[in-house]
C-alpha cells in the first residue's frame, strides 16, 4: 500500500499552491478523513475508521508532543496499535505511541506495554499462565538452572525495600514451562542499549519503569516458548517507526533510527 504522503500527492497534484499548502496544514482528523480508503482496508474489522480517529485524538490529548510528529509515523504507529488490538497511550499500558527525534525531524515510535505483551500471549491458546515480577531486596527469592530449573519467590509482607532484580515466566498447556532472571544494573544497561526511546522524557521507562522491566524479561523467557508466527509478527512491530499503510503492518520495512535519544525542553 502506498505511502500517506504518495496518496494525498495524487489527490492535489492537479491542484493549485493553495490546495497544496491545505494539504500539509490538515489536522490528524482530516487527514484520517481524506485516507479512509487506504486505512480502512488496513484496519481489523472491529475497528472502524471513526473508532480509529477516536483512538488518534484520544492519544494526541494525553500526549500533546505527538502532534508535532510526522503524520505518517504517527498514523502508521497508531494503525499498529490497531491491528494488534492494543488501546494506545491509556492507563491499561497495553501499548505507546512515543515521539522521538529521528534526524533531527519529531517522529513517533511504537511501543508494546507489558499488559499489551500478555494479552498477545494469552492470544495463543497453549499459553497457561504468563507473567512477570519485580523482586525486593527484602523478599526471599532463590532459583537455579540446569536439567532440574528452580525458581522461588517469597514477597516480603512489609518494608521489601528497593527493586533488585525482575523475572518473567510462562507455563503450556502440556505442562512445559521456562523463566528468565535479570537483576536491576542488567535491566537499566539492557534499556539503555535496546531501546532507542529510552532517555526521551516521553518513554515508558520514565513512567511506568516497573511495567516496561516486566514486559523486557517477559520477552527474554518466551524466546524459549513454542510461538506461532502471528505472535512473532506482533513483536517485530515494537520499538519501530514506520511511514506506510498496509494490510498487514508487521509487513512494512521499519525506518532506521539514528538519534540516541529526545528529552522534552522547557520553554
Amino acid at each position: 500500500m502506498a505511502d500517506i504522503k504518495e496518496e494525498l500527492a495524487k489527490k492535489v497534484a492537479e491542484g493549485t499552491e493553495d490546495k497544496k499548502k491545505l494539504t500539509k496544514s490538515m489536522s490528524i482528523a482530516d487527514l484520517i478523513k481524506a485516507m479512509e480508503p487506504e486505512i480502512k482496508k488496513a484496519l481489523p474489522e472491529v475497528i472502524t475508521p471513526e473508532r480509529f480517529t477516536r483512538m488518534a485524538l484520544s492519544a494526541l490529548n494525553t500526549t500533546p508532543k505527538l502532534k508535532e510528529c510526522t503524520q505518517t509515523s504517527f498514523l502508521t504507529a497508531l494503525m499498529n496499535a490497531a491491528q494488534l488490538g492494543l488501546e494506545p497511550n491509556t492507563p491499561l499500558g497495553q501499548a505507546y505511541l512515543i515521539p522521538y527525534k529521528n534526524k533531527g525531524n519529531l517522529e513517533c515510535q511504537f511501543q508494546i506495554g507489558y499488559k499489551g505483551l500478555i494479552d498477545l500471549s494469552y492470544r495463543n491458546r497453549q499459553m497457561q499462565i504468563i507473567q512477570a515480577q519485580a523482586v525486593y531486596e527484602n523478599d526471599e527469592f532463590e532459583y537455579e538452572l540446569g536439567l532440574n530449573p528452580v525458581l522461588v519467590h517469597r514477597p516480603a509482607l512489609q518494608n521489601r525495600g528497593a527493586v533488585k532484580l525482575f523475572y518473567g515466566i510462562f507455563k503450556l498447556t502440556n505442562g512445559g514451562f521456562g523463566f528468565e532472571v535479570m537483576s536491576k544494573a542488567d535491566m537499566d544497561a539492557y534499556a539503555k542499549e535496546y531501546s532507542k526511546a529510552f532517555d526521551s522524557s516521553f518513554s515508558p521507562w520514565k513512567s511506568n519503569y516497573i511495567g516496561m522491566a516486566k514486559k523486557t524479561v517477559i520477552k527474554q523467557a518466551i524466546k524459549y516458548a513454542p510461538l506461532k508466527t502471528d505472535f512473532r509478527k506482533a513483536l517485530s512491530t515494537d520499538e519501530t517507526i514506520k511511514t506506510e499503510f498496509c494490510e498487514d503492518m508487521s509487513e512494512v520495512q521499519c525506518k532506521d533510527i539514528w538519534d540516541t535519544e529526545y528529552k522534552e525542553r522547557s520553554a
